[in-house]
């Protein structure tokens, strides 16, 4: 069972120093906007446009990881289709999960079989995910600029929490203290499970 939101909070303010948590590593990447500049939080310059760089898994690019195989450890739930993974370290938020496709397809590649198969494990997804205690919302989001091997994200925001909302609940991911494994792992068990009640097969 996730946290509640009481106890996610002291959690997360016993990892504080007077009340604040460190900058996530994204604050140093190139694509992060602000910086701060004669004591103000602002955003970037914008450098002119250039060429598109290859994606991991097209010409030009590295390999496809996606396609080597995931670890065992990382495996939710799995078919014959797709591959649901959570990353190798607990997160920040309650629950973070990946779905994959097994063949090499980006998204605007699938067929009408594929397309049907990918809404209804996302619908289920969210149903199973926002229906755990202590889950305020599950947010969906598809990014295509890393990999060209089609991924979809799923966020499960804490309840309660004002200021980890919409696209910035992704940022406080990588801000907040992680999940205890115990806890991550007995909350991956029940979402697999439950998916596996329409097919596939649970991995934790």
């Amino acid at each position: 069972m996730p946290e509640s939101a009481a106890e996610m909070y002291a959690r997360i303010t016993a990892a504080a120093e007077e009340g604040r948590l460190p900058a996530p590593a994204m604050a140093d990447w190139d694509v992060f906007p602000w910086e701060v500049a004669d004591g103000a939080v602002v955003p970037k310059v914008l450098a002119s446009p250039g060429a598109e760089k290859p994606r991991q898994g097209e010409p030009g690019g590295s390999d496809c990881l996606a396609c080597t195989g995931f670890e065992p450890g990382r495996i939710v739930w799995e078919d014959e289709h797709w591959v649901l993974t959570t990353s190798p370290e607990p997160t920040g938020l309650p629950v973070v999960l990946t779905l994959w496709t097994r063949e090499h397809l980006d998204v605007g590649d699938f067929d009408d079989e594929h397309a049907a198969e990918l809404g209804r494990i996302a619908n289920r997804l969210v149903r199973i995910i926002e229906a755990m205690p202590g889950i305020g919302r599950a947010h969906v989001n598809r990014w295509g600029d890393g990999s060209a091997h089609s991924h979809v994200w799923f966020f499960a925001r804490p309840e309660g929490f004002a200021q980890i909302k919409g696209s910035y609940a992704v940022e406080w991911d990588d801000i907040l203290p992680p999940v205890p494994e115990e806890t991550r792992r007995a909350d991956l068990h029940t979402i697999a499970t439950k998916l596996a009640n329409w097919g596939g097969h649970a991995r934790v």
